[in-house]
């Protein structure tokens, strides 16, 4: 059964559900969260698998995902943690923003994005189909990447990123 995602005001306020494939055929707002995990000046990332309706082969935040409809955004980080990484650690939120992107005439991507910062330093288990490759990058690669191949990273990560820096002490 597809999961109902969450959909909101600008001001993130819930106005109803809609199936995700749906939602994001019709290009509504609705509510997600990145999730970026960190050991000192280390953050994990995250390689997208190839066959992810959109994205493939980008890199990413260590998670991301959507809150289920009932679902808290605390319990639906902890849950895509583990389905995705197979790890389990505190997390804060550090912010949030409105992105919208086309990635097809009928797929799009518009969502009130909830920030959240991790410190982990264990081992993790990439799910295979949500993740093709980990790894661990410091902070100042990328910055440097971000300069010079920003087309390397998925649009969410761009703003995302800056974002979460200052929080990971």
């Amino acid at each position: 059964m597809e999961d109902l995602l969450i959909c909101v005001d600008p001001l993130d306020v819930p106005v109803g559900t809609m199936g995700k494939e749906e939602c994001h055929r019709r290009g509504l707002l609705h509510r997600a969260f990145s999730i970026f995990l960190y050991d000192g000046e280390r953050v994990l990332l995250q390689r997208r698998a190839l066959h992810k309706y959109h994205s493939g082969g980008l890199w990413a935040n260590s998670c991301c995902s959507h809150p289920r409809d009932g679902e808290t955004l605390e319990v639906a980080v902890q849950r895509r943690l583990m389905d995705e990484l197979g790890v389990s650690c505190p997390c804060r939120e550090v912010g949030s923003f409105v992105y919208r992107h086309q990635f097809a005439p009928d797929l799009y991507e518009y969502e009130y994005d909830h920030v959240f910062v991790g410190a982990y330093s264990g081992p993790v288990t990439p799910n295979p189909e949500e993740i093709m490759e980990t790894r661990w990058y410091t902070k100042e690669e990328i910055l440097s990447l971000l300069i010079q191949d920003p087309a390397r990273f998925a649009p969410w990560f761009i703003t995302a990123f800056p974002m979460a820096i200052n929080h990971m002490k």
